[in-house]
């Protein structure tokens, strides 16, 4: 499984993929708002062209508009902007953009459609059906990102209210959705999203999602154990002196 980080904390950024183990990025509006706020004198645009220069994978950038024209501008704006930077630039679109009022609930798919013949990469996001993520594929967006945290914070609000229409557990969705752009061939990817801590991450990987966005202290949490940390102090309480020395010398030959 593919890891990219979800965060726009250039600190974070550079930290995690000094690891070796990042593969892309996500980041949006609420992630660069974040990062950024109270910070004075900030250069929006060198600071997004900073990311794309530090990840050698694929990085999302997300429109801010819900009509399909505005967000296939803003779309080829950002793309023409910063993906020369390093090729790696994915245009995040929400899968729908009504907000439960009259606005359409296919701008979105008008949008990834559009951007999909332009040959610009689509990460649909906030997936929370299957169905939303088939009809994003179908739409030609390159990645579908299924919201595990929120989908499951749903179920379990449906649960308790007795509605169940569309409620499962976030991992029981992501693996879903792996199967369905399987049985069909579509060529989309899986980003597990909305990660909160381990168990997701476990549950991504065993639910088959070629990719996990993961925020930065749940990578940290991902490496850690109190065993592992108990053998580390046991192995260096048990060094000889003459094992140090040897080690040293072998170093500097």
């Amino acid at each position: 499984m593919k890891i990219f980080i979800d965060t726009a904390e250039l600190r974070e950024i550079e930290e995690a993929c000094s690891w070796g183990i990042v593969d892309g990025l996500t980041t949006n509006p609420t992630l660069i708002r974040r990062a950024v706020d109270g910070k004075s004198g900030v250069d929006i645009e060198a600071y997004i062209e900073r990311i794309c220069r530090t990840v050698a994978g694929p990085v999302s950038l997300e429109v801010a508009s819900l009509d399909a024209d505005t967000m296939v501008d803003e779309a080829m704006g950002l793309y023409r902007r910063f993906n020369p930077v390093r090729e790696n630039v994915v245009i995040k679109v929400p899968v729908n953009t009504s907000t439960g009022g009259e606005a359409s609930d296919f701008e979105g798919l008008r949008a990834m459609k559009r951007l999909s013949d332009e040959r610009v990469p689509v990460n649909a996001t906030l997936v929370m059906t299957p169905e939303q993520a088939l009809l994003s594929a179908k739409a030609g967006a390159k990645y579908v990102s299924p919201f595990m945290g929120r989908v499951d914070d749903f179920a379990d609000t449906a649960e308790e209210s007795q509605d169940v229409i569309g409620a499962m557990p976030g991992s029981r969705l992501v693996r879903e959705i792996v199967q369905i752009l399987d049985t069909y061939g579509l060529e989309c990817e899986v980003i597990a999203a909305s990660i909160r801590h381990v168990g997701h991450a476990r549950a991504a990987e065993l639910a088959g999602a070629q990719i996990a966005t993961i925020p930065f202290r749940v990578l940290e949490e991902m490496i850690r154990h109190p065993k592992t940390a108990e053998g580390i102090r046991r192995f260096t309480d048990d060094l000889v002196p003459e094992y140090t020395q040897l080690l040293s010398v072998l170093g500097r030959s």
